[in-house]
């Protein structure tokens, strides 16, 4: 099977099982680099190169794409990436959930934009420094960025405890189009948390108009994921109808215990909307939830761990409830004395996540706070589970399908031209990895183990990975909207 054969090419992986991410079936040969782009797939015996690498026996793929991340500051304070990298991811989509780094002068940094920002020296003014700060630095990943809507939010308005006035909506479209005119590939909300859970849906239809004219993205945190997930997904579609635009529903999940089995629900509603209107969604493999520390998911959750705490790092890794007992109060009591501090909330069942993942508008998305001190083992682990446990343990997707949720789908939905799939002419992102071993060695109680399976990374003609460690390169760039 030949696609095109050069004659010479900077690099060959031969003999590989290739997965090309379209969701076709797999086949033997061998694709050459030069370069930054894929310049021969197929039967290349033909072809001479200055690197090759023995490909049999192992799966080649496009670098995957991590669609749902909170990496913002990551890419510039740890460009290595390894929690990324480790794992086969080749592209980041960062600024979800509504926050992002820009555009924000600096000032105090209320939640949820603490997750990724700890002082003001952190954020940057305009979208457009953000981008020439990862352009100037490159980190081992490529970017593509969403505007914050709380970000924006933050940057606008004195008193955010409300839906914004007319003029304050105006000043965040004028931002919010600024930054996509920068290269911002779309904007993104978390409503189910303050200050934007004060915004009316008005005022995000508002600023998602905006998207229109420029065929980018609207990806939603959602008002609600448990009790009233129903009115939220309604919320969704109305917004994405009335703006005109297409929506990627963040973490689809059914929280809390008295929703378990929700699911069928859930995806019976988004079938019916996709009907009239663009819409997927992203998922993390796992039945634990992971954001800030608040009371509001005492009832919801079977457990409660504390991944960071600001007055009490010293407690970080510990399940709430221990920590009640030896700080001798109630649950309630100790979040306040912990706070501000983040927690992953064991609150879903596993019926639905398996329901949710093998939907066929679901994409994979990690969601993982790097900056935690003991982080949700999604962070290291989320794409070997998805190849591992859910496509070759449980069989619950064929690898082909896997493969295609992590590359060609979010590269078509995100509009990153040139990615996402292997075929000449395209950008070398790949991972080679081992079928039959890959699986996620982080847990709960190690977070921070890498995966097994992983041979190699390639981003953009340059290898990251080998070896089971970083290589150190750093040739990740800034995938702008209207980048070809």
């Amino acid at each position: 099977m030949g696609y095109h054969q050069p004659k010479i090419a900077d690099f060959v992986i031969r003999s590989a099982f290739i997965v090309d991410g379209s969701g076709g079936p797999g086949f033997i040969g061998d694709v050459a680099v030069t370069d930054d782009r894929i310049v021969g797939i197929g039967d290349l015996s033909e072809t001479t190169s200055g690197m090759e690498r023995n490909g049999k026996n192992l799966v080649l793929s496009p670098g995957f794409i991590d669609v749902h991340t909170h990496d913002d500051r990551a890419l510039l304070s740890t460009p290595t990436l390894d929690f990324k990298v480790s794992q086969g991811v080749t592209t980041v989509v960062t600024g979800n959930c509504g926050i992002s780094l820009a555009p924000l002068s600096g000032q105090e940094i209320p939640p949820p934009l603490d997750l990724i920002a700890t002082e003001p020296s952190q954020l940057f003014a305009k979208f457009s420094h953000y981008l020439e700060a990862l352009d100037l630095e490159p980190p081992a990943v490529n970017t593509a960025a969403l505007v914050g809507h709380s970000t924006l939010r933050i940057d606008s308005m004195q008193d955010l405890q409300r839906p914004a006035s007319n003029n304050e909506t105006n000043m965040m479209k004028q931002k919010l189009e600024k930054s996509l005119d920068a290269g911002a590939i779309g904007f993104s909300t978390g409503l189910a948390y303050q200050p934007a859970s004060h915004a009316s849906t008005e005022e995000v239809i508002s600023l998602a108009k905006s998207l229109r004219s420029v065929k980018s993205v609207h990806t939603t945190h959602m008002r609600n994921e448990g009790n009233f997930i129903k009115d939220s997904l309604e919320e969704t579609f109305q917004i994405g109808l009335e703006a005109e635009v297409p929506i990627v529903i963040s973490h689809h999940k059914v929280g809390g215990k008295a929703n378990f089995g929700r699911s069928k629900e859930t995806l019976a509603m988004i079938d019916s909307a996709r009907k009239r209107q663009p819409l997927t969604f992203d998922v993390y493999p796992y039945v634990a939830s992971s954001t800030i520390l608040g009371v509001k998911g005492l009832d919801s959750a079977s457990k409660i761990i504390v991944t960071w705490s600001k007055k009490r790092p010293d407690l970080a890794g510990r399940d709430l409830s221990a920590i009640a007992k030896i700080l001798d109060c109630p649950p309630k009591e100790a979040i306040k004395a912990l706070s501000p501090a983040g927690a992953i909330y064991f609150m879903m069942d596993e019926d639905d996540v398996r329901r949710i993942i093998s939907h066929p508008a679901a994409m994979i998305g990690s969601d993982g706070l790097p900056h935690d001190a003991h982080p949700h083992p999604r962070l290291w682990g989320t794409f070997p589970r998805v190849l591992g446990h859910y496509s070759r343990n449980t069989q619950l997707l064929t690898l082909e399908e896997s493969v295609r949720r992590m590359t060609s789908l979010p590269a078509t939905e995100f509009g990153l031209s040139g990615r996402g799939q292997i075929a000449v002419g395209n950008y070398a992102d790949l991972v080679l990895f081992n079928s039959n071993t890959i699986i996620d060695q982080a847990t709960f109680e190690k977070p921070t183990e890498k995966a097994d399976g992983i041979e190699l990374v390639m981003v953009n003609g340059r290898t990251t990975w080998e070896n089971k460690k970083s290589t150190g390169s750093r040739p990740g760039k800034v995938v702008r909207r209207g980048d070809s």
